[in-house]
Parts: C-alpha cells; structure tokens; sequence
C-alpha cells in the first residue's frame, strides 16, 4: 500500500503535465513572440526525452528506489527551470530535462510495484498504476486551460513543484532501502548510441506525419532503420540495453502486443474527439475534456473488478470481454454521439488496461520485471504517435478529397486497431499463465 501511495503520487503529474501543456500553446507562442510550430518544440522536446530507454539498467546498477529519487528529482528540476523560462528555446532545454525525468517514472513506477506484489496481486495493483491514465484525458484540458486563464502559464510548471516534493518526502520515508546490488551490468553505451535516438526519431517522425508530413518522412525511416539496428545487435550480444529474449514469453510477448495494438486505439480516439467536437460541433477544449469525463467514470467502476478477476481467473477472459464492450462503445459512439458511448467504452477499457498490463508481468521472474517494464514502455510509447497519425493522415486525406463524415473513417481506424488486439489477448495461453517465466531472469 505504500509502495502505490508513492507510485501514484509521482505518475499523476507527469502524465498530467503532457496535456495541460497542450491547451497553452497558442498563450505560450503569444507570450513568446513565435509561431505555433516552433512552440509546439515544447511539446517535442518532452515526448521525445522520455523515450530514453535506461530503466532496466539503472535499476539493476542503482536499485529502484534511488532511480526513483533522481528521477523526481529530475521532473521538479524541469518543472522549476521551464516557469522561469525566458525564451522559446530555454523552454525547450527545461522541458526536455523535465520530459527525462518523467520518462523514467512510469517504467519504474511499474518495476516497483510489480515487484512488490508478487504473482498473486498482479491485477489488483495494475488496477492501481492504470488510475493516472483515466484522470489524464478527464482532468488534463479542463485544468491546463483554468490555469492559463486565471494564473498564467508559468503555474503550468510551478504545480509540478508542491506536488512533486510531497512525492519526494513520501518516498524518502516510505520505500525501503534496498540491499547492494551484486554484480553490476555495465552500460551499453553501443545499443544506447542505437536506440535511443531511434526511438525519438522514430516518435518524432510518426508525430510529423499525425501533423500532416509526408509517410516518407526522413526522421520515420531513419528511426526504423536504427532501432532496426539495435534490434539485429541485442539478439547477438549479451547484455544489451534492452533484453529482447524476454519476448520468449509466450504470455509477455502476447501481452505486449495487445498492449500496442490497443493502446494505439486509445490514443487515437482520445485525440480525436477533441477535434471532432471542435470542428464538426463546434465545441472548447472544455466541453472536448467532459466529453471524455464519462471514460474515466466507467474505467474506475470495472479496474477493481478487473484487478480481482484478473488474480482469480487470469486475463484472457477479462481482457478479451473488455475489448469487446470498449468496441462497442467506440462504435457507438460513431453512430449516436454522446457521453454514454464513451462511458460503455470506459466499462471497456477498465478491464483491458488492468488484465493486459498485469499479463505482461505475471509469468515472469522478479529480475526480469525491470527489463519487461523497459520494453513495454517502449512499446506503449510508439503505439501513442502512430495510433494518432493513422486516424489523422485518413482524416486530412479524406477531408480533401471532399468526403461526407470524415470522422467516421477517422474513429474507424481506432475501431479496427482495437479490435485487433483481441488476437493477441487470445493467445494468453491458461498453461503459460499458471507456469513460470521461460525467459531469463
């Protein structure tokens, strides 16, 4: 319980600060002097410093709770520098050093809590992380554009800092301390030269295409063909950043799979209803933000349930039921409109989240739970921008082309990406559930 307390405490804010930034941008390009496309860099610069992929190393070399400590540290340090911002490109600087320690939270976050529960409470305390992720799109416009509007942007950042300390003092007094690591892996500063920047290039690239770039976009192909790289060199070299024999379990591998395919849906549906009840409803970016609220609602009813059942039955059934109620709501909501489509699709997601998320732990050995939460991260982390550029490249070719009910075709691509993820849900096998890891620990 107070592992989740401290856990809970330091994601909320960093998931927070992503949207609240978002509805500032036009106030931040005003109060700068600059155009929105070099203000959006503010945004940029955060997205894609997460994308540092030393979790599992920095665990396994300074131990959870030390990593823990440097990386909130490293979010209030942002937060901090990029109020007293005094330029466009200071505030890129400090929200990249913002987004560097928010990237590390989550999978560490994860790693802490995965580890503390055991086999047996997996899906309660994945019902646990899983409640930032509903108060972000219910909670994130509304807030970021209260704020602009009656104390300024600064107080963007400068809410990080209160919240960000309570955090610190709650882990400093609360975690227990951890004994001296063993041997201790050396960096891998070859696959880190690879991947990382692969993966912002890669992140920056699909978000370029979401905002209308060309598919051949250089920074696309150059990011695959650099994490393409790294992939060749980590199934070869022993202790490689990332361990991808770790998809040697049936039960990780088929979790993760869903994670991408379903979390891609998520994003993509989250991003479009704000422009559909702006632009085909005529709606703010407050009425988009309720529209959303009944998400929230209906997750935080089914997560404790999907935790219980998830620990007692395992999570095909759970997350395959969720897929198929989420849909559902999703395909309702393309027909009807309306918040009660989103509350069936937050019944839905409820049970996905939870049930998917502990799957991908589950079966797997207590040292590899660092490494798993770098992949999965990874994972989630590209599924974001690609399930917003598919719906968006539909979207602007058929607004073009002059089509009736553009965002039909556009929500329909989040349909058929959720969908999809029952496939892999499905191949959560019972007898890989029950057994042991069969990847390295």
């Amino acid at each position: 319980m107070a592992t989740s307390l401290v856990v809970l405490l330091g994601v909320v804010m960093t998931m927070l600060d992503t949207m609240i930034v978002n509805v500032a941008i036009n106030t931040l390009a005003r109060d700068f002097g600059t155009t929105l496309a070099t203000m959006q860099w503010a945004v940029t610069a955060y997205l894609l410093s997460m994308t540092v992929p030393v979790t599992g190393w920095a665990v396994g070399r300074f131990g959870s709770r030390n990593v823990w400590l440097a990386s909130l540290v490293l979010f209030v340090a942002g937060s901090a520098l990029s109020a007293a911002a005094w330029s466009v490109w200071s505030l890129v600087a400090f929200r990249a050093v913002q987004g560097l320690g928010g990237g590390l939270l989550l999978p560490v976050g994860q790693t802490m809590l995965a580890q503390a529960a055991g086999k047996d409470r997996m899906g309660r305390v994945m019902a646990l992380i899983s409640v930032p992720a509903m108060l972000v799109p219910v909670l994130g416009p509304p807030l970021g554009g209260v704020i602009v509007g009656g104390l300024g942007w600064r107080w963007l950042f400068l809410i990080n800092v209160p919240v960000c300390a309570v955090a610190l003092l709650a882990a400093l007094l609360l975690l227990p301390r951890e004994p001296a690591a063993g041997a201790r892996q050396p960096l891998d500063v070859a696959g880190l030269a690879m991947l990382s920047p692969g993966l912002a290039a890669l992140v920056y690239g699909l978000s370029e295409v979401g905002n209308g770039a060309s598919p051949l976009h250089p920074a696309l192909w150059t990011g695959a063909a650099m994490v393409a790289a790294f992939t060749v060199r980590a199934l070869r070299v022993p202790g490689a950043l990332v361990d991808l024999r770790l998809f040697g379990d049936r039960t990780f591998a088929a979790a993760v799979a869903a994670l991408v395919c379903y979390s891609a849906a998520m994003f993509g549906f989250t991003v479009l209803v704000p422009l559909y009840s702006q632009l085909a409803e005529g709606g703010t970016a407050l009425d988009a933000g309720l529209l959303l609220a009944p998400m929230g609602i209906g997750a935080a009813i089914t997560m404790p349930v999907a935790g219980k059942l998830t620990d007692t039955r395992g999570p095909r059934g759970v997350g395959a039921a969720g897929v198929v109620v989420a849909v559902a709501g999703l395909v309702a909501f393309v027909a009807f409109g309306g918040p009660a489509p989103i509350f069936v699709l937050g019944l839905g997601h409820g049970l996905v989240s939870t049930s998917v998320m502990a799957a991908a732990f589950k079966t797997l050995e207590r040292a590899a739970i660092p490494a798993a939460t770098t992949l999965s991260t990874i994972a989630v982390r590209l599924a974001a921008p690609f399930g917003v550029a598919l719906p968006a490249v539909v979207l602007q070719l058929l607004t073009r082309a002059g089509a009736d009910r553009p965002f039909a075709y556009a929500f329909g691509c989040a349909i058929a990406l959720a969908a999809v993820s029952l496939v892999p849900i499905a191949l959560i096998g019972s007898k890989t559930w029950r057994g042991s890891s069969s990847a390295p620990a």
